[in-house]
């Protein structure tokens, strides 16, 4: 399951104005507004975001797992198999306190995450 993604932007106020009202019929609305990224979804939490990059930034997209095991298997896996590490299994407390994600690069160097938000 896909848990959220990201999209790079050139103009964060453009991209913004543009994604409410895109996505307003859908129930989409701000969740967080960071500055450089702005993250939006349908109730409390944001799947969907959008970050300040270069034109052909790559894309970040991260999956659900239902238990930090699994989180552990993707990441040996995906190196394994010849991603790059952009972030070994850990609590990442800066999203969430029970958010335990891993990051790796894949060949085309898109951001490819993996995340357990259970305790």
């Amino acid at each position: 399951m896909i848990d959220h993604i990201g999209i790079p932007i050139s103009d964060i106020a453009r991209s913004k104005q543009f994604f409410i009202a895109a996505l307003a019929p859908l129930g989409y609305k701000v969740i967080r507004d960071l500055g450089e990224a702005v993250g939006m979804g349908t109730e409390t939490r944001a799947d969907f975001w959008m970050g300040k990059a270069q034109p052909g930034s790559p894309s970040h997209i991260a999956f659900s797992a239902p238990e930090r095991g699994l989180v552990d298997a993707f990441y040996q896996a995906a190196i394994a198999a010849g991603g790059r590490d952009n972030g070994k299994p850990g609590i990442r407390a800066q999203y969430h306190p029970d958010y335990y994600g891993a990051f790796v690069f894949d060949p085309d160097g898109n951001n490819i995450e993996v995340v357990c938000r259970k305790g």
